[in-house]
């Protein structure tokens, strides 16, 4: 600590003996560290609040870290490089019982840590900063690129709301405060910017209480260099991220679209039903089975992917899967793969009968189709359930 620091080495002995870290993730930062640090010092000295702000350095060159010092923070270096990886050294060392991270740009008026103070004192798990105005917040002019404010926010944000039932409106803030016990069971993994709504997420799908509150976006206040978002590289990032903690809506979803329209091929195709000038035959069935097979492997992936990721704790336990697990059973899931591995042998089968009583020769194709792709379909899907159930029985051992 430096002597302008106002808390003193007692202060300090230890995890929860504040009861506020203030932690700033920090890369050559130069420009702006030395006017966060010295706000946020400031506001928990005017508040009467025990703190500390944490400068978690990533590798500064230019000299971050010696103004941060300077100003009353404590640099803690991380030499994991990535933004998550900046915050989870920077909480991991934070001695406060809350947590409140913001950015060492200057965009964010660390001044104003009151209100998550008394959010979080109030019992809250996570307190959610909201710059968007129909959050309550405000966009000074300069402060946020157009499309982020109109298009990359507002889309993931609702995307996060659907998916996820995220309660706020401005998912990409990274002013926000949280308990640090909370965030600690929470076992965050990613080291980027997906950091920020990998807990957002999570913390949406464990039930936990979260609250919103109006704050000012100003400008950044960096020369030296642009920011470290990028627009397109992140956007993507982040659209991964949700598609890869939700495999509901990347697996199961269109996988069982792709069966329903399989289905419907089959109800006008193995007839044989002409609708308008369209003849649905044994072409149409083939393409029916396809989407029926590739439905089938997604949902599939679904639950394997699932159960992999509850397991090793990517994701939390999720209700549903567990329900589900209670009536899809390896034997019953088994039996099932047996009926169908049956059903599709004996339709192959009677194929083959037909060849032969033909004398090997040519058959009747639209006759003889309508055997082959329902068993071929059939036999494929009892053989991928079998290797499929053997898969996530083995995943879930871990569970048990």
């Amino acid at each position: 600590m430096s002597a302008n620091s106002p808390f003193t080495a007692s202060d300090l002995a230890g995890v929860g003996s504040l009861e506020v870290s203030v932690v700033l993730p920090c890369l050559n930062e130069a420009d702006t560290v030395t006017v966060c640090v010295t706000k946020a010092v400031a506001c928990l000295r005017k508040l009467g609040v025990e703190g500390e702000v944490i400068v978690a350095d990533n590798g500064s060159t230019d000299g971050s870290q010696a103004l941060a010092t300077a100003a009353g923070g404590r640099v803690v270096p991380v030499t994991a490089r990535g933004y998550g990886a900046a915050l989870i050294g920077g909480i991991a060392a934070a001695r406060g019982r809350y947590v409140i991270m913001a950015d060492a740009d200057d965009s964010y008026d660390l001044s104003d840590l009151g209100k998550f103070i008394e959010a979080l004192r109030a019992g809250c798990d996570l307190v959610q900063g909201c710059r968007l105005p129909w959050g309550g917040g405000t966009v000074m002019p300069g402060a946020m690129p157009f499309l982020h404010r109109w298009w990359g926010n507002p889309m993931f944000t609702i995307m996060a709301q659907w998916m996820f039932h995220s309660p706020v409106s401005d998912i990409y803030c990274g002013f926000r405060g949280f308990r640090r016990d909370w965030q600690q069971k929470l076992e965050q993994r990613c080291t980027g910017m997906e950091f920020a709504t990998e807990m957002l997420i999570k913390g949406s799908l464990t039930g936990a209480k979260i609250v919103q509150v109006p704050i000012t976006l100003h400008p950044d206040g960096r020369k030296a260099h642009a920011p470290h978002l990028k627009t397109f590289r992140d956007g993507w990032r982040t659209l991964r991220f949700f598609l890869l903690c939700s495999p509901r809506w990347l697996f199961l979803q269109p996988g069982l679209l792709l069966m329903l329209i399989g289905a419907i091929g089959y109800a006008v195709a193995l007839p044989g039903v002409r609708i308008g000038p369209a003849t649905f035959d044994v072409h149409s069935l083939l393409f029916a089975s396809l989407a029926i097979l590739c439905g089938f492997q997604a949902s599939m992936f679904a639950v394997i992917i699932k159960t992999f990721a509850v397991s090793e704790g990517v994701l939390p336990p999720d209700w549903r899967m567990a329900r589900f697990f209670k009536v899809a059973t390896l034997e019953r899931g088994l039996m099932i793969a047996g009926v169908a591995l049956a059903a599709g042998a004996v339709l192959l089968g009677l194929a083959i009968h037909k060849w032969y009583a033909a004398g090997y020769g040519p058959l009747d194709y639209p006759s003889t189709m309508r055997l082959v792709i329902p068993g071929a379909t059939l036999f494929a899907l009892g053989f991928q359930t079998v290797l499929g159930g053997f898969f996530v029985s083995m995943l879930g051992m871990s569970r048990r």
